[in-house]
């Protein structure tokens, strides 16, 4: 049978690929701390979320890693979870019984999978497949897998929200890039096509999941209650860009046509997409996984650059993206020697579990 066509189109921008200085690999090292803080809430989701007893006839865990971009991270959070499944079948026994275990790499299609295949781990205990597609639609045949596992891709939307970018719509995002401290029109624009988004994310893996099987994602957010001008990263971006604008390095009309494709969401908001979806239940949500430290600025503009530039190369070009980085890292300094980022953002973990009926 033919694999499930949602229609569902995506934007691709991945993180800065290779292994130069400014490539994602080596500027990724805060996402790496979070990953490393959430090993034990892996490691206790596994320990008690999961039955195994309804896998073992199957011999195979079947692993996703959802937008694993380029490493290393991603193979450090898949020894985590193969670890902890090796545990849980020693602790209940099951010696006779260990599993192999089968690892999907996931991202988009421009993903740089020839720098993630070449630095795989030499004595792994998986085999590895990459999978290029996006999580926002179908990627894997029904129910087949038993862990999905996603850190820091689900704050990225499939695209940019058409309103905002459109000048006869009352959510046209002249002179910003983001939704911060824009009016209310841009915000809706953007929670909607959230919520479009996140409906085929779970759909998708509901289809995906085994009953009984475990999505982790650890998800760049905002605090419950918090308001969405709360976000001053991307303001020193946009702020870097309007004074490429004044200079005329760059056009007006550019930078009121460029939006970034990301949205940060609430626990609440996620709890309330999972409700609509029906397929999960919420095992747990961890509230304060991390929160970014103002005293770690210049190795947080590194990992900006790390992530954003293929989106704004794309639309910019590249000529401009020494420049606007070297004044990104002086803006964000100066910004947050005086205005403390703490607080402002936070990094969360919820575990989902695939419902044995619906």
């Amino acid at each position: 049978m033919a694999a499930e066509q949602t229609g569902k189109t995506s934007e691709a921008y991945p993180m800065k690929g290779g292994d130069g200085v400014r490539s994602y690999a080596n500027n990724s090292s805060y996402q790496r701390e979070v990953i490393d803080s959430a090993k034990w809430l892996i490691t206790e989701a596994i320990a008690e979320k999961l039955d195994v007893d309804n896998f073992v006839s199957s011999y195979t865990y079947r692993i996703a890693d959802l937008g694993c971009s380029v490493g290393p991270n991603t193979f450090f959070a898949v020894q985590n979870i193969i670890e902890a499944l090796q545990f849980k079948h020693q602790r209940q026994g099951l010696h006779s019984q260990l599993p192999e275990f089968q690892v999907f790499f996931n991202d988009h299609i421009l993903n740089d999978f020839n720098t993630l295949f070449s630095s795989l781990p030499p004595n792994r205990e998986y085999y590895a497949a990459g999978v290029p597609g996006s999580f926002h639609s179908r990627l894997f045949p029904n129910a087949s897998l038993h862990f999905v596992f996603s850190s820091y891709s689900i704050h990225w939307l499939s695209k940019v929200p058409k309103p905002v970018v459109d000048k006869s719509s009352p959510a046209w995002n002249k002179g910003r890039i983001h939704y911060p401290n824009s009016n209310d029109e841009v915000v809706k624009a953007y929670q909607a096509q959230y919520t479009e988004d996140m409906e085929c994310f779970l759909h998708a893996r509901a289809k995906e999941v085994v009953c009984g099987g475990l999505v982790a994602l650890i998800i760049p957010g905002r605090p419950n209650g918090m308001h969405h001008s709360q976000s001053p990263t991307t303001g020193v971006l946009e702020s870097c860009l309007m004074d490429m604008a004044r200079k005329g390095i760059i056009s007006e009309e550019k930078v009121d046509s460029f939006n970034l494709p990301v949205y940060l969401m609430s626990p609440q908001e996620l709890e309330a997409a999972v409700d609509r979806n029906g397929y999960f239940s919420i095992e747990r949500i961890i509230t304060e996984l991390g929160a970014v430290p103002a005293t770690q600025s210049q190795k947080i503009s590194s990992n900006f650059r790390a992530a954003f530039e293929g989106v704004i190369m794309a639309h910019f070009g590249y000529e401009i993206l020494d420049e606007l980085f070297d004044s990104f890292g002086k803006k964000f300094e100066v910004e947050f020697m005086t205005k403390p980022m703490s607080g402002s953002s936070s990094i969360f973990f919820a575990l989902l579990k695939r419902k044995a009926t619906n």
